[in-house]
């Protein structure tokens, strides 16, 4: 007679079963079963040809603009590096090679002092000038009044004109003896500045038209900042309680920060490379000569030295370049994206 079949008592574990009846290893619990993941070839190659596609549309797309980027923009570069190491009179076919001879005859020149001295000075004037303004006449701009359509138009028209025929206009306005300016100021008895003569008033009066021209672009961006400002914050912030002067401290100076450092950006970039204005305005760089129209007049004017102007174009290139990384690196931790 055969025993019954034990059971086990309640509150034990129950006994392993053994390996040929489970399919796994002895001393191991049983658990569900996970089924191997197939791959659809077909899925498999179509994502692959999309993949391709989309690869050979970017690359016809992309890659014209590359070819000109190294072309015009690249090779110059490398080529204006490499001619700064030369002794090489502008039209001659033979250059001497002269190492850093150009770079130390720059910094330890007599005119290396006043050169750099009057870049800064310009860029950071006008920089400061056209966002300072440009954010000012933005506040006006964004107001719900008759008549803004027309007053942003004519902000903005200045930035988009040439260059030479705004220093025309202005030369014109400054000039000591014809000039508009010149005559407004002998109906009260008085007599024009020589701005043009003087070094000091030469670089005011190009600073001036500098800011003028550039302050039109400043105001639309932080105009277009100021419009995609979400309201919501700035109605809880009135309902708070705060004033006018705190909500522009505390509110819409911080949102305005990614405007304001792609504006410092941009806008230093392009005062540093400043060029037709004071061409026309100071055509011999009488107390204007930045660091780009001082390689202009090396290379162009009397002294034909284009090795010498290429060294001074690399050291612009050199600043231009750290004053971007150390925006990059230090201010943009100041920046509010949110």
């Amino acid at each position: 007679m055969t025993s019954p079949p034990t059971t086990a008592a309640a509150g034990t574990p129950a006994p392993l079963l053994p390996d040929d009846e489970t399919g796994r290893p002895a001393g191991t619990h049983a658990g569900p079963r996970t089924e191997p993941r197939t791959v659809n070839p077909k899925d498999f190659r179509r994502r692959s040809l999309r993949t391709r596609r989309d690869f050979w549309v970017f690359l016809a797309f992309a890659l014209p603009n590359l070819i000109l980027i190294l072309l015009f923009t690249y090779r110059p570069l490398i080529a204006n590096m490499q001619y700064s190491f030369l002794d090489w009179t502008l039209g001659s076919p033979t250059a001497t090679q002269v190492g850093l001879a150009n770079y130390v005859r720059f910094f330890t020149g007599p005119d290396a002092r006043e050169i750099l001295s009057t870049t800064a000075v310009f860029t950071l004037a006008t920089v400061g000038g056209s966002m300072v303004l440009g954010l000012a006449i933005a506040f006006v701009l964004n107001q719900n009044l008759r008549g803004t359509t027309f007053a942003r138009s004519a902000v903005f028209a200045p930035y988009v004109l040439s260059g030479v025929g705004i220093g025309l206009v202005w030369l014109f306005i400054f000039d000591p003896v014809y000039g508009v300016l010149a005559w407004f100021l002998r109906q009260f008895g008085a007599s024009s500045p020589q701005w043009i003569n003087d070094p000091d008033l030469a670089l005011t009066m190009v600073t001036l038209v500098y800011i003028w021209k550039n302050l039109g672009y400043c105001a639309v961006v932080y105009l277009a900042g100021l419009q995609s400002m979400s309201q919501d914050v700035l109605a809880a912030s009135s309902l708070d309680g705060a004033s006018g002067w705190r909500q522009l401290v505390s509110i819409k100076l911080p949102l305005l920060s990614p405007t304001t450092f792609f504006l410092s950006i941009t806008c230093m970039l392009s005062s540093l490379q400043a060029f037709d204005i004071i061409r026309i305005m100071t055509p011999l760089g009488q107390g204007t000569s930045t660091l780009l129209f001082e390689a202009y007049l090396q290379a162009f004017g009397a002294y034909n030295r284009a090795g010498y102007s290429a060294a001074i174009s690399t050291v612009l290139f050199v600043i231009l370049l750290a004053i971007t990384l150390l925006q990059l690196r230090f201010v943009e931790k100041k920046v509010h994206y949110s």
